[in-house]
């Protein structure tokens, strides 16, 4: 089956591209051309204005549509999450499992495992914690906190299916065990930590290329001491992901952030909980309530637990502060498909690539998630 998707502008990852339409095959991209150029034959679609993007690709959500990952580490709760955010543009993820007990992340790899490959979308797992700092912890549970161990990098690889992202702490986890996750093909993100810059630093040179929620649960930046924000702004091997929401990071600093690593180097993230993609204003956390509030997310002590967005919210969050369309939706798309190892497989407008596709108003609202060429409801 052949589509010709036309009369929006595309966006192919990097650029938006004006009179050209988007050629699609059996569901995956075969070419981009002029208008004046595109074929006769097959389903002709007038998008009638906006922007054609290349899907969403989130690597942090927790939850959405009232389900936590911690809650239910299953098949059957992955699949929930990933049919959430998909209808808010999101047509890859990596569910999200916060520090909990051996038990809750036993199950959620298992789950992950289960998952890649047979739910839509799923691209492997995040689990972020336990291996963080307490000084940090965040909303995370401090009696889970703990040493990273070689029995805990053996199960980690054995467990790994697609794309395996481990947030920890560079000050609780040494440079060596640090190579040895890269070694077994697992993606080191550094957050919850408490780290100086020179940790940090040692934590990159050893393979580390990501960072989790830039300026949140990790040592800021100052001027004799710039800490693991400062050593992630002044690497530009390193790709931090970002939650643009009004609440947890200040518009000034996401600005700054932009202008240290340009869109290439800065991948926005949900870190969304039950509560978001259509989910109730309450829920509890690990046996913590959370309220939501002005889309905020606390727990009771006020301690910010999570996101209350999708990455749709997200990306009409950057363009309300000014960052431009292109590199909003970057932002969204190759940044992090590069961040985890999967740029030239998704996250752009290629040929051979998967036609999961998102289509903005002009006044960036959304009218259409397609999935392999196929318009979802």
């Amino acid at each position: 089956m052949k589509q010709i998707f036309y009369g929006a502008d595309l966006f192919d990852g990097k650029n938006i591209l004006k009179d050209h339409a988007l050629i699609v095959e059996n569901g995956v991209i075969s070419a981009l051309m002029p208008v004046s150029k595109k074929p006769h034959d097959g389903e002709a679609i007038d998008l009638s204005g906006g922007t054609l993007s290349p899907g969403f690709i989130d690597v942090q959500v927790n939850g959405g549509g009232g389900t936590l990952l911690n809650d239910d580490p299953s098949p059957e709760g992955i699949d929930k999450i990933a049919k959430a955010h998909r209808r808010f543009g999101t047509t890859s993820l990596l569910p999200t499992v916060i520090t909990d007990s051996p038990k809750i992340l036993d199950e959620a790899l298992r789950a992950g495992k289960a998952a890649f490959g047979k739910i839509s979308g799923v691209l492997g797992l995040h689990v972020e914690g336990p291996f963080i700092d307490p000084v940090k912890k965040g909303a995370h549970p401090a009696e889970f906190i703990r040493a990273l161990t070689d029995a805990d990098i053996k199960t980690l690889a054995a467990a790994k299916a697609g794309v395996l992202l481990l947030t920890l702490a560079p000050n609780r986890v040494s440079p060596d065990q640090i190579r040895a996750l890269i070694d077994a093909g697992i993606h080191v993100s550094l957050g919850h930590s408490n780290a100086t810059d020179t940790q940090a630093k040692h934590a990159f040179d050893a393979g580390a290329r990501a960072v989790t929620h830039l300026f949140n649960a990790m040592s800021q930046c100052d001027a004799r001491a710039p800490g693991l924000v400062g050593a992630t702004l002044a690497d530009p091997r390193v790709i931090c992901g970002l939650i643009a929401d009004g609440h947890h990071v200040a518009p000034t600093a996401i600005l700054a952030a932009l202008a240290a690593k340009g869109p290439e180097g800065i991948a926005l993230i949900s870190d969304a909980m039950p509560s978001a993609a259509g989910g109730p204003d309450h829920f509890t956390l690990q046996g913590r309530e959370v309220r939501r509030e002005n889309n905020r997310l606390t727990l009771g002590s006020g301690t910010l637990a999570g996101a209350d967005i999708t990455l749709l919210d997200a990306v009409h969050y950057a363009l309300s502060i000014g960052i431009s369309l292109a590199d909003t939706l970057t932002m969204v798309t190759r940044t992090p498909a590069r961040m985890i190892g999967r740029e030239g497989k998704i996250g752009a407008l290629r040929p051979g690539m998967p036609a999961d596709l998102v289509h903005l108003g002009p006044d960036h609202a959304l009218l259409g998630v397609y999935h392999q060429g196929i318009c979802l409801d």
